[in-house]
């Protein structure tokens, strides 16, 4: 298990820059945490560490999914069915893609095995992200 203890956005953007160059396709990364913790601004930073700095990142919270050559950007908050995971493409994107998972609770079953889970919380010293894989 890894933790790390981040006190600033631009301290959780420099983690998110290193944790990025660690990835490579196909692999999934689940981000857990409340509302406001960082799970958007770390899919945001790991996308423009690996496209660009330029590259243009909304959230997906509405469109539920963004495509980046090769990295999918989820955001599962409105799923409420797991046969629209289908439909939005998620099987496809695990099996090809860097695949980054906000709020990814209603597809933990079809998570693939080395899944790696960031769970992001607040407390006295800051945020905590720990790292943990299934």
């Amino acid at each position: 298990m890894n933790e790390f203890i981040t006190k600033t956005v631009a301290e959780t953007r420099g983690w998110a820059k290193e944790f990025a160059k660690t990835l490579s396709a196909p692999i999934t990364v689940a981000l857990h945490g409340d509302l406001g913790m960082g799970k958007s601004e770390i899919a945001r930073t790991i996308i423009q560490t690996l496209r660009g700095e330029d590259t243009v990142v909304p959230s997906p919270t509405f469109t539920i999914v963004q495509n980046y050559d090769g990295i999918s950007h989820f955001d599962l908050y409105r799923i409420e069915d797991k046969s629209e995971l289908i439909e939005i493409g998620l099987p496809y994107a695990i099996a090809n893609d860097i695949t980054l998972i906000e709020w990814p609770d209603i597809a933990l079953d079809i998570l693939p095995e080395n899944t790696i889970h960031v769970f992001i919380t607040e407390n006295k010293d800051g945020r905590k992200i720990v790292l943990k894989t299934n």
